[in-house]
């Protein structure tokens, strides 16, 4: 197996990084700008770094050549996520795995839907609702991943999911949880995960806001 992981440089795709080669045989293709400088520490025999941004179509197709499952991390970037989509199709990719945030379908209730609707900003959330539209449809296998508020906690991989259409619950979630759960979706043995967008948070955390404000 194959993963291609788009915006390798970020946190939790650094964290995915290390839980992918350390739970799996996948190999990794780390697609980033400057990737081979700010990635350089991953460079082993399962990795490849690719020096890329989003705007290049016609490298992402090169490089999506027998990819299997591609994860991408530009949550709000519809236009980047427009280019990517077309560059899964012309490669003929059809697994994705792409992060959202919560409350683009206003399914956060209470004083913590309020407080995160203020903190987020509705214009935000329209802007990223509107770029999760582009691969929450059937040309793709993809799973959305509604990301609540991160924090990071070495060895705190607990995570809980919603399902569309239900109550958002949980008002934080590690980055580690959420790399697991990466890792948990790549190697599922069925479609459990396919054409779903989940809610993502940390059990036991319904609260009016995060334990870290």
């Amino acid at each position: 197996m194959t993963v291609m992981i788009l915006g390798a440089a970020g946190q939790i795709a650094r964290m995915a990084t290390e839980s992918l080669l350390r739970q799996t045989d996948a190999d990794l293709i780390l697609y980033a700008r400057k990737a081979t400088t700010r990635l350089k520490g991953t460079a082993q025999e399962r990795v490849r770094l690719v020096n890329g941004d989003f705007q290049d179509v016609e490298a992402l197709i090169k490089h999506l050549q027998g990819v299997d499952v591609v994860y991408i991390t530009a949550a709000g970037d519809t236009d980047a996520k427009q280019r990517i989509a077309a560059a899964i199709q012309a490669a003929g990719v059809k697994k994705v795995i792409d992060t959202s945030i919560l409350g683009i379908y206003d399914e956060v209730p209470g004083n913590f839907g309020k407080w995160n609707t203020r903190m987020v900003g509705a214009s935000r959330i329209r802007q990223v609702a509107e770029a999760t539209r582009v691969f929450e449809n059937e040309a793709f296998d993809y799973t959305i991943l509604r990301l609540t508020w991160l924090y990071n906690q070495a060895g705190n991989t607990a995570y809980m999911l919603t399902q569309k259409g239900k109550p958002f619950v949980g008002a934080q979630v590690t980055r580690q949880a959420v790399a697991q759960l990466i890792v948990d979706i790549v190697t599922a043995p069925d479609d459990r995960f396919v054409k779903k967008s989940l809610g993502v948070s940390e059990p036991n955390t319904d609260w009016d806001k995060p334990s870290f404000y």
